[in-house]
């Protein structure tokens, strides 16, 4: 195999917006950055209307220049399926990576894979965020061994999917590798200056709870330990920045019952990426208070923005931060996420913590990734 790759992306990329898309047109970058040649399939249609629980799929930013970007399948079109796969099996690439997130795209995924591994050269990859996805539904292991059936090999980003993903295979190569690092989001900004941009008090210190909501992620866990007296006698707030992808009714009343709208910044509309890098850089900390989880984006953005983490003991959260040193790790419970909120303020942990957040996040490079990666194709 010759040094110099050709490489395929199938999955989310612009025109199409969120965190799928940051990380395969970042993934695209690192190859292009060693000298690879790259191009990304994404969709023309990625989720009908009727499923997609946010206001819009679609990035409103420009295109990026930098980036091969071919917009192609559609996710409910069998014939599109079998066109796109007959296209990519042309090129004849030496390794396609495709991003699994959820067994819907089991169908289009699968097939266009598997009408690609025709041509007897190229070899299909899968970087899984989830085999199981969270909110279940029926016919999930159906299409999750569909799924499987099509790929080659596997990257996992916690150690929990791949104990999910073994269910489904034991003879498939799998290597873990931790989420790397988001650093597509601008540089860090000083943290008064980033307050003042957001129209945020400068005199306050600030909790951050980043990203889609869904129920999930714990917010009403956060929420309520936000009541506590405890916590409120620090004087601090949280902000609330990401669009609601549940009914937010609920939250809405809680917030209304605990008396917390003056301790509260609601930003629940999407956050555009120029904007993202503000968010952190303002806060004091990241909390994700998760009942369930695999691994998280906000916490590579977290660390590429060099701030502290509170995170909960689910999934592969605790397989990144590291307990008392760049955050803390509690169980998604109410009192443990208090405690934990209340000891970084009241110990004044944030400077000892982002030295050591600025230490370990040299651990999560694209680098790494794309070794990995390669290391399975020699397999």
């Amino acid at each position: 195999m010759s040094s110099t790759k050709k490489i395929v992306i199938l999955g989310t990329a612009y025109p199409f917006r969120g965190g799928l898309a940051a990380y395969n047109e970042r993934l695209a970058r690192a190859y292009q950055e060693r000298g690879d040649e790259v191009v990304i399939y994404t969709f023309s249609l990625q989720y009908p209307g009727f499923l997609f629980p946010g206001k819009t799929q679609y990035s409103s930013g420009e295109a990026p220049e930098d980036l091969s970007i071919k917009v192609r399948v559609n996710s409910v079109n069998p014939l599109n399926w079998w066109r796109v796969g007959k296209e990519i099996r042309a090129l004849r690439p030496d390794v396609m990576i495709v991003k699994f997130w959820i067994p819907f795209m089991a169908p289009a995924l699968g097939t266009i894979a598997r009408v690609v591994r025709k041509n007897k050269h190229t070899r299909i990859i899968s970087i899984i965020d989830n085999i199981i996805p969270h909110e279940k539904r029926a016919g999930d292991r159906l299409l999750a061994k569909y799924w499987v059936g099509s790929v080659d090999a596997f990257v996992v980003m916690a150690r929990a999917v791949e104990q999910e993903l073994r269910q489904f295979t034991t003879s498939k190569p799998v290597r873990f590798n931790p989420h790397p690092i988001y650093d597509n989001f601008g540089e860090r900004v000083p943290k008064q200056e980033a307050k003042k941009l957001l129209g945020l008090d400068t005199d306050t210190s600030y909790v951050l709870f980043f990203g889609f909501i869904r129920d999930y992620k714990g917010l009403d866990l956060l929420l309520q330990a936000m009541a506590e007296s405890k916590i409120r006698d620090l004087g601090i707030k949280l902000i609330v920045a990401g669009e609601f992808y549940t009914d937010k009714t609920p939250y809405l009343k809680l917030i209304e019952e605990l008396n917390l709208k003056d301790r509260i910044v609601l930003r629940t509309d999407f956050i555009p990426d120029a904007e993202v890098g503000k968010y952190f850089c303002a806060a004091d900390v990241v909390v994700q208070p998760y009942k369930t989880a695999t691994q998280s984006g906000v916490t590579q953005i977290a660390y590429h923005f060099e701030k502290p983490i509170i995170t909960t003991d689910v999934g592969g959260l605790a397989e990144i931060v590291v307990d008392g040193r760049d955050g803390y790790v509690v169980q998604p419970e109410v009192g443990t996420l208090r405690d934990a909120i209340f000891r970084f303020f009241n110990e004044k942990k944030e400077e000892e913590m982002v030295e050591y957040v600025k230490m370990d996040k040299s651990r999560f490079s694209w680098q790494k990734l794309l070794e990995n990666i390669d290391n399975l194709l020699a397999e």
